[in-house]
């Protein structure tokens, strides 16, 4: 006497390979890898542009602080605190 248990019938033994080489079509389809540059990325670029720029004002000060031509401008450095500030 042959009992089928219910719900078994249905089931096809190959069905694991045939998923396993599916899977690997899906996987060879797959996207390859990319590379994109954030936008802060992009811009600390521009800060190490800056930086040479900066250095060169930086040397310029020291001169004029060293022979004692340096004049402070209170009411630009009052405005750049605020401003500082305010952001």
């Amino acid at each position: 006497m042959k009992i089928n248990q219910p719900g078994v019938q249905g089931i096809n033994p190959y069905q694991k390979q045939v998923n396993k080489t599916q899977g690997a079509k899906k996987a060879a389809a797959a996207p390859t890898d990319k590379l994109e540059i954030s936008s802060a990325a992009k811009g600390m670029q521009e800060v190490s542009k800056m930086a040479k720029e900066r250095m060169e004002k930086i040397a310029s000060l020291k001169q004029q602080i060293a022979k004692g031509e340096y004049q402070p401008q209170p009411e630009k450095i009052a405005e750049g605190i605020v401003k500082f500030y305010k952001k």
